[in-house]
């Protein structure tokens, strides 16, 4: 239930990230779809706005639906999409493009009326492929074959557009290499660097914010390089969850372009009250939690409330500008305190 006070009713619209937001793999963050589907019966505007290329809108809206989250293809916004539409601003329609990644990159060009050529699955003419353009987006059966195809037509100089640059994706076993990871290989061989149409670049989330019709849109997003970068190139706000990939020092040591407006746990968070800080002599406050320095040692209570910890400290540290001698153990304490609060509010 969205109630007074909580921080969604700041915005009318949210633009949601998936992985590491509202699952990871094929399972969904806890608390995710009790809070989707709060905002959406209340009226709020969600739009699912992902650098996985991999899907169609439709499958991602299936995965969604299975996991208990209300969503609809219109709802996705994939950087495959993005990707494609960049390319149907610089050729004519039914031009050859070579896609290479999953099947949402080759859906993607075909909506916008290209002729698909299949890096993956389609053999290569002895000749070498006649493609006008590349879309590089991520797919788990990308292999060297297709890269090296990719290579073989970006080397010819046509032009060639990365669905993004994520250099990791989180699955359930852990880290493992995104899309960026593959997109340098072919850099790397090729000596070319390409359009990129997903985040941080903004406008997939222009897009999406047309998409959403809202006027006062939220990014909410687990990554800083991307999420939250792109919502300041975008001049949105934006919320962390540490449900993902970024991790409390990383959190600590953020430029100011890769700096949040907001964090939470999950994205429950956007039921609850936002966390306010206030500075004094001392330190630093949020809620409950207080941070202080003390020469070059950082001092964290979380009074209950480690999210509370984890932002009254990096306000501290943005706001001096340093980091402290005992940064890293006071971070990796602060990463289990929150973590057991996501493991406590799965009843396991």
């Amino acid at each position: 239930m969205v109630s007074v006070g909580s921080l969604a009713l700041d915005f009318d619209s949210f633009l949601v990230d998936l992985d590491g937001v509202v699952y990871v793999g094929p399972s969904a963050v806890p608390g995710a779809a009790e809070t989707l589907t709060a905002l959406t019966e209340t009226g709020h505007r969600v739009a699912f706005v992902t650098n996985n290329a991999s899907r169609t809108p439709q499958d991602v809206a299936d995965h969604l639906m299975s996991l208990g989250v209300p969503a609809t293809p219109d709802q996705v916004l994939t950087s495959a999409q993005a990707g494609a539409g960049m390319l149907a601003r610089q050729l004519p329609a039914g031009s050859p493009v070579l896609a290479v990644g999953g099947p949402g990159v080759a859906a993607a060009l075909a909506a916008e009326g290209f002729t698909v050529v299949d890096a993956v699955t389609e053999p290569m003419d002895p000749g070498g492929d006649d493609v006008a353009a590349v879309l590089q987006g991520f797919g788990q059966d990308v292999g060297w074959r297709a890269l090296a195809r990719a290579a073989f037509a970006v080397s010819r100089g046509v032009p060639w557009v990365a669905t993004n640059t994520d250099l990791t994706i989180p699955v359930p076993g852990g880290i493992a290499p995104g899309n960026g990871t593959l997109v340098a290989a072919v850099a790397t061989a090729t000596g070319r660097s390409p359009e990129v149409a997903g985040k941080p670049f903004p406008p997939i989330l222009l897009r999406a914010a047309d998409l959403s019709a809202g006027l006062r849109p939220l990014v909410v997003g687990d990554r800083l390089d991307t999420d939250i970068e792109g919502a300041a190139n975008a001049k949105m706000a934006s919320l962390l969850v540490l449900s993902g990939v970024t991790g409390v020092l990383a959190l600590w040591r953020a430029p100011l372009t890769q700096r949040p407006d907001a964090i939470a746990r999950d994205l429950s968070g956007l039921l609850e009250p936002p966390r306010r800080v206030s500075a004094d002599g001392d330190g630093v406050t949020s809620g409950a939690a207080t941070a202080t320095l003390t020469g070059r040692l950082l001092a964290v209570d979380a009074g209950g409330d480690p999210v509370g910890g984890v932002w009254a400290a990096a306000h501290l540290l943005w706001q001096l500008d340093v980091e402290p001698d005992n940064a890293v153990e006071v971070a990796a304490r602060l990463d289990q305190q929150v973590r057991e609060i996501e493991v406590r509010g799965t009843g396991t």
